[in-house]
């Protein structure tokens, strides 16, 4: 293992700030591209953000900041956006249009794109030109957080004839394993603007590789940040001598647990799918990975747009008097179908999910269920879903969680989804996450691990609830 030679180097000592910031996101190379096409892996997520921002971007913080969008306008009770462009230029200096703009999102949101955030863009009805420098964005059904799916890098301006987009970065070298990003010439400075050249210290060299090397890296100290790590990568830290000043965890909002993938057989009864919850110790889980990663038995981290608190599932307290526990509920489903009883569990490749894996499947053995490891998109009965929120509606988690879940709970996601004001909404998302907990369809654990490395001349490097770090929000300025 590449871990295993590493020599013990003072990973937290203060480094020079000079020379452009060099930064490992966790993954394959970086390419620029158009996420109406699917998934974007962590490298090209990170170098679309900084290449193609959006209508408006998510600061250091994860807070909303200008991006091609100078100001806007939230109008007529929630149910209309209006966006004035600032003066932008894409990659090849040609000024930014408002009907370029409304024909990329138009394309992202089309019936071909398979942008995965689509679902959560329904409400959206129109996006329309009103002049050359202003674009509205009408909806059916108010939507507050809207902004904040506009923030993600899924939503990037990316215009792929020819392909590009407005910064903050510009792409000046290729590598084997990464680009060179230098901070775009903003055409709104005037031309008489004595301010000088952003040095070199401004520059980015963005390399996506394995999370092993990007952690032998960042020890020998030829790396600033390493970016993108979850809790399939952290054990490699147990090999590193990495300084505690220098390793951050995000305070991620999101869902990390277990969907039932399988409603048929074993799974197919409720009691059943309760043993199976009961028999997972999220205490053991995160107390073998970061001392500060806390577990949780609740699908919502907390009410945010529902009109109740967050539901509990009866399968959090022990089995009442008279209750089966759950290893005499396996026994009873056994000898009645008179078979073994084996569950698949879909997880990703590495050390992190092995882990998982070797907890959950013990727990299984406990109660009588024989385990087999699969492949996170194999047909599974169980599959790990860890997601950080793209942004602040319970509907997500209810949504991302149903993979899939029973009749009750599906009608009032949808319900949600469809509701006319946001009053009914926050009804039918109480309502969904009622029937969820009773139905048992998504098991939770914790809320999603996520990790970065960190040089001290980092200044602007803030953790927060997205988990999401802009190249352009990393240094303070020196100037």
């Amino acid at each position: 293992m590449i871990l295993l030679g590493l020599i013990a180097l003072a990973g937290c000592d203060r480094r020079p700030d000079a020379g452009p910031v060099v930064v490992s996101a966790i993954g394959g190379m970086p390419e620029a591209g158009d996420s109406s096409r699917g998934m974007l892996p962590t490298p090209s997520r990170v170098m679309v953000d900084a290449t193609a921002q959006g209508l408006v971007r998510f600061d250091a913080a994860g807070q909303i900041e200008p991006g091609v969008a100078e100001r806007w306008t939230v109008i007529d009770d929630g149910m209309s956006y209006i966006f004035r462009l600032r003066d932008a230029e894409w990659s090849d200096g040609k000024p930014v249009s408002a009907g370029e703009v409304v024909a990329i999102l138009r394309r992202q949101l089309g019936p071909r794109s398979r942008n995965p955030l689509l679902p959560f863009l329904s409400a959206i009805d129109e996006i329309v030109e009103m002049t050359p420098e202003v674009i509205e964005v009408r909806l059916k059904r108010p939507r507050p957080d809207l902004l904040k799916l506009f923030a993600q890098p899924e939503l990037a301006l990316f215009r792929t004839r020819p392909p590009g987009g407005s910064g903050p970065f510009r792409v000046v070298t290729t590598y084997r394993d990464g680009v060179m990003l230098r901070p775009a010439f903003d055409p709104a400075r005037s031309p008489d603007d004595d301010t000088p050249e952003p040095g070199p210290e401004a520059s980015v060299r963005l390399i996506g590789e394995r999370a092993a090397r990007a952690i032998v890296r960042f020890v020998a100290r030829d790396s600033d940040l390493v970016t993108g790590g979850s809790f399939v990568d952290w054990p490699y830290l147990a090999n590193a001598e990495v300084a505690p000043a220098n390793q951050r965890i995000d305070p991620a909002a999101g869902l990390f647990g277990l969907a039932i993938a399988n409603r048929e057989g074993f799974l197919a009864e409720v009691n059943n799918r309760i043993a199976i919850a009961r028999s997972i110790d999220r205490q053991a889980i995160v107390g073998a990975f970061a001392p500060d990663w806390t577990s949780t038995a609740q699908l919502l981290p907390d009410r945010l747009d529902s009109a109740a608190p967050p539901a509990t599932a009866a399968w959090t307290s022990p089995p009442a008097s008279g209750e089966s526990s759950p290893a005499d509920t396996v026994a009873a489903w056994r000898k009645t179908h008179n078979e073994a009883l084996t569950l698949r569990i879909a997880l990703p490749a590495g050390p992190g999910a092995t882990i998982l894996y070797g907890y959950v499947a013990a727990g299984l053995r406990r109660i009588g269920i024989g385990a087999e490891r699969v492949a996170i998109d194999a047909p599974a009965d169980l599959r790990l879903i860890d997601a950080v929120a793209p942004y602040d509606s319970a509907r997500w988690y209810l949504a991302t969680a149903c993979q899939p879940c029973g009749a009750d709970a599906a009608a009032a996601i949808d319900a949600a989804r469809d509701a006319p004001d946001l009053r009914l909404r926050a009804q039918h998302i109480a309502a969904a996450d009622r029937a969820l907990a009773a139905d048992v369809a998504y098991i939770p654990i914790a809320r999603p691990l996520r990790w970065s490395l960190v040089a001290l001349r980092l200044g602007q490097w803030q953790g927060n609830s997205r988990a999401w770090h802009p190249l352009n929000h990393l240094r303070n300025d020196t100037k």
